[in-house]
């Protein structure tokens, strides 16, 4: 099997040599070639190279690309797989807490012809109390838009690269790649797998960023919140049925007193709370629709190492509107100014 190693970095460059490190020594055991693919998604460090400086010393099996701002981690990822090359691509995070050692288990799953996409599930949580809250929300959040196997949903993965082609045409600049993938099959695989603590640093992912995450999962890949919009206009409905009802039987027993403001300021403040939270969700997917039409881009590319890229160090060829720098004077351009502010 041939693998393509996707992998989106962010303020990364502590742990990539090492992560690079690994997988060259675990890889060649678990498959017959591989390429790493490092999609620095507008990283305000040196990530970009340091990245550089490693793809260098692993010409033939490592890609660097740079985006031209920060998009995020699951529009980095489509960065990287739009460019894989071979038969399935794996993907994991710049943290080292996915083992590189634990690909294998995952190459294994798609050995079966039945298995299209298979989710590296830990053993123990590697996160904190309030990250894995916050975990918890965003697959429920998936299983809201419509992903049958949310609660198994990990960012190490590996699926089959004939699956991109479900959503190559998708320019969404709030895509979520699990449940790009839930359009493509049904054939998951849980496997389990051992993960280690955050090697240094600390999460770019906050639990504001998490939930954030989640709305945007449910907003733009599903309909629950209307159905919720719905069934709450059922309820308030019964309940004000239930209101008038009672206030026309008290009517016809002679017992309406003036008093009826407790009644009525219930019944307003009801109303007005599902009207308001009805609106606002509404206001969400109007929201959603308008960022659409607007047609931002899912990701950008400012720079793109590999030599079957449009542009081509050395040829002379450079597309319109393309800078003339190099990748390398790219990387040595940043790394210097990282250096000048720290």
């Amino acid at each position: 099997m041939k693998v393509s190693v996707v992998i989106p970095c962010y303020r990364s460059r502590a742990t990539l040599p090492d992560l690079v490190r690994r997988l060259h020594e675990s890889l060649p055991a678990v498959v017959e070639a591989f390429e790493v693919i490092l999609v620095v998604d507008g990283s305000p460090d040196d990530t970009y190279a340091v990245a550089r400086r490693l793809e260098r010393q692993h010409t033939e099996t490592m890609r660097t690309v740079l985006l031209r701002r920060n998009y995020g981690q699951h529009n980095a990822l489509l960065a990287g797989i739009m460019r894989a090359r071979h038969e399935v691509i794996i993907t994991m995070d710049d943290d080292l807490q996915h083992r590189p050692e634990e690909v294998g288990a995952l190459v294994d799953a798609l050995a079966d012809p039945l298995v299209d996409l298979a989710y590296g599930v830990p053993i123990e949580e590697e996160h904190g109390i309030t990250r894995s809250f916050a975990s918890r929300i965003v697959k429920t959040g998936l299983a809201a838009s419509g992903v049958p196997n949310a609660k198994d949903v990990s960012a190490l993965r590996a699926f089959r690269t004939d699956l991109r082609d479900g959503f190559a045409h998708v320019a969404d600049p709030f895509a979520s790649l699990d449940v790009l993938l839930s359009w493509t099959t049904n054939a998951v695989r849980r496997v389990t797998v051992r993960m280690d603590n955050r090697a240094s640093g600390r999460s770019n992912y906050s639990l504001r960023g998490l939930i954030r995450h989640a709305m945007n999962m449910v907003t733009g890949y599903g309909t629950a919140p209307l159905k919720l919009v719905t069934w709450m206009g059922l309820a308030t409905s019964v309940l004000g049925f239930a209101l008038l009802v009672s206030v026309l039987a008290r009517f016809w027993m002679g017992a309406v007193e003036v008093a009826g403001f407790t009644t009525l300021a219930s019944m307003l403040a009801i109303l007005s709370g599902a009207l308001m939270l009805s609106i606002g969700i509404l206001g969400e997917y109007i929201g959603r629709l308008h960022f659409r039409s607007m047609q931002k881009p899912t990701f950008l590319v400012k720079e793109d190492s590999h030599p079957d890229s449009v542009w081509q160090a050395g040829t002379g060829v450079v597309p319109p509107g393309r800078s003339t720098l190099t990748p390398d004077e790219v990387a040595a351009a940043l790394e210097e100014y990282y250096r000048s502010q720290t």
